[in-house]
């Protein structure tokens, strides 16, 4: 029996701009597929019936998409007229949701076991799910307590290092029953600070550990991160993984290279140049001897001869004149 998924997609993607001024993040590349497919597919095909991206930015160009491509589920598409929080974002679905359904932050991309998570939440009878992962340092999230039986005891989120009582922080994706929609405020509101501690202290949360990788794909160097993980695990249909690095086209480009790089179809990359643990999105080209590490070099962007980049932002479409040297931030650089 199949479910609904829905994706919290709200935000602006300011931290991987200036690629998100013209690109909303939930449709960035990710190999072969958009980030918001890789979170989806976090859930079996066979039991997704639809997905409902509750969208705050570039909603059109995210509904142009989806119309132009076949998909085996339903997309609906619900914008947020202003902010709303991850709550307010959920409750806006409240017309379009039903049942038991998925949830999930619209930047995760991990090796979350979501058919253990569910047959664990059919068990539990409770209102939620929480996928759980562990940290060493849990002050910057949501920390969770559980007790023997994985039932969540305590949840409290961003707390002060004094104040934490766990290492196990909320991964950002959920498996919820329609009644937690009866136990949410109006306006702009935040699921972690407003419904989950209330939840938890009425014993209906479950938590959900899992092991393998977990990322927030939404800065550059998470990810270069996320590249590295659907490379290792082998998480696309087409194109082909030599040596480390993913290749659209199925060619390996000549050029002197380090592991972990996404090439996207079209790039043209010189002989004499480097790349290491780099994007280079569709249309990108590489000038001979240019040095590339951990950089994200958007659409049809041209690097020049000679540059050294390092964990540099590059817009598309951007030139960067031959010869530059730059160490982080983005170009253009953004004021």
């Amino acid at each position: 029996m199949g479910m609904q998924v829905v994706v919290l997609a709200g935000g602006f993607g300011s931290r991987l701009k200036p690629w998100t001024n013209s690109v909303p993040k939930p449709l960035l590349p990710l190999l072969d597929k958009t980030l918001l497919e890789h979170v989806v597919s976090t859930v079996p095909e066979n039991l997704v019936d639809q997905v409902v991206i509750a969208a705050g930015y570039m909603v059109e160009e995210m509904r142009q998409y989806f119309s132009s491509i076949e998909l085996p589920f339903e997309v609906v598409i619900l914008p947020e007229d202003e902010p709303m929080g991850t709550g307010g974002a959920l409750k806006n679905c409240i017309d379009h949701v039903s049942g038991r359904f998925a949830c999930f932050n619209g930047d995760v991309v991990s090796s979350l076991d979501f058919s253990a998570m569910a047959a664990q939440h059919e068990r539990m009878k409770g209102i939620g799910t929480l996928a759980l992962w562990e940290v060493d340092e849990p002050t910057r999230f949501g920390i969770v307590g559980i007790d023997e039986n994985n039932r969540v005891s305590r949840f409290k989120e961003k707390p002060p290092s004094d104040e934490v009582f766990s290492n196990l922080i909320n991964a950002g994706s959920y498996i919820l029953e329609e009644e937690i929609f009866e136990l949410m405020p109006e306006g702009k509101f935040s699921l972690e600070r407003e419904v989950f501690p209330g939840l938890a202290e009425r014993g209906e949360l479950g938590g959900f550990p899992f092991e393998g990788f977990f990322i927030d794909a939404g800065t550059p160097e998470s990810w270069n991160a996320a590249v590295e993980a659907v490379i290792k695990n082998g998480r696309f249909a087409s194109g082909s993984s030599i040596e480390g690095s993913w290749f659209a086209d199925g060619e390996v480009a000549d050029c002197i290279r380090g592991e972990y790089n996404m090439f996207s179809s079209g790039v043209e990359v010189s002989r004499d140049s480097v790349i290491s643990q780099t994007t280079l999105l569709q249309g990108a080209r590489i000038g001979s001897g240019a040095i590339l590490e951990r950089c994200l070099i958007g659409e049809n962007a041209q690097i020049g001869a000679g540059c050294h980049l390092s964990d540099v932002v590059v817009d598309h479409g951007a030139t960067v004149p031959e010869g530059s040297l730059q160490q982080g931030g983005t170009f253009p650089q953004i004021e």
